[in-house]
């Protein structure tokens, strides 16, 4: 008879990591993600979200993110040991800023209330101000500053025109909407493993069956015995006595 093994796989994820004797500080209501990496000098301010996919970097340099920034899925934060123009920088990012889906940001500074688009990259030495914005897919070249109040897009990212009072309503109000979400996400990644079978089971149990739709589709339901509600809660589908 031959030997039986079984082969069991080993994530080495870790989802907040010190290295070169660096520890990241995150305030206690942050969601970190659990699929993201937070490594080494990072600072994160409260109510600011990392989310999934997402890596920090601080090991080279620092990483400073203010309160209610979210940092959308599978973005990169990373820092500048050194580089052509010879200048060593950390990447700081202010409060209430917006970072798109897939962004990356090397060595750089986006200050409140700014929005980066998905899919921008910003490199070394840029300078996102406030109320400002970088459109999806943009790359904005070394060393270059972004006004306020400017909408920034192409590759190389070029000043297209000012921004709005309405999209300036809509950073503000997309970087409140990413908190609320955050707050979602925290609760459900904190549940146990029971508190999710038991979940589970009362969705199977008190899911709503529309005889009438299903009848029309032609569905019939077999519901096992364990799953058949009492008759003193089901509602109550008797015709109504006729008063004479």
């Amino acid at each position: 008879m031959l030997p039986f093994y079984m082969l069991l796989s080993v994530s080495r994820h870790r989802t907040i990591m010190n290295i070169f004797e660096k520890e990241p500080r995150i305030h206690k209501d942050v969601f970190v993600a659990p699929s993201a990496a937070v490594i080494g000098d990072v600072e994160i301010g409260h109510g600011s979200s990392i989310w999934y996919g997402s890596i920090l970097r601080g090991d080279v340099n620092s990483i400073h993110i203010g309160s209610g920034t979210n940092i959308q899925d599978n973005s990169l934060v990373h820092v500048s040991k050194a580089n052509i123009s010879g200048k060593v920088l950390p990447t700081i990012i202010g409060s209430n800023v917006t970072i798109g889906h897939s962004a990356v940001l090397h060595a750089c500074t986006v200050e409140d209330e700014a929005f980066v688009g998905m899919g921008a990259t910003l490199l070394d030495g840029v300078v996102v101000e406030k109320h400002s914005m970088v459109g999806a897919g943009s790359l904005v070249k070394q060393n270059t500053r972004i006004p306020s109040g400017e909408v920034w897009v192409g590759n190389p990212a070029k000043f297209l025109r000012k921004l709005t009072e309405e999209e300036m309503e809509f950073i503000a109000q997309s970087a409140t909407n990413y908190i609320n979400l955050a707050q979602v996400h925290a609760a459900e990644n904190s549940k146990t493993f029971d508190e999710i079978e038991l979940e589970k089971m009362l969705r199977r149990k008190f899911a709503h069956k529309d005889e009438e739709y299903d009848s029309m589709l032609g569905v019939v339901r077999e519901i096992p015995p364990e799953l058949i509600l009492p008759d003193n809660i089901l509602p109550n589908k008797a015709p109504k006595a006729v008063a004479h």
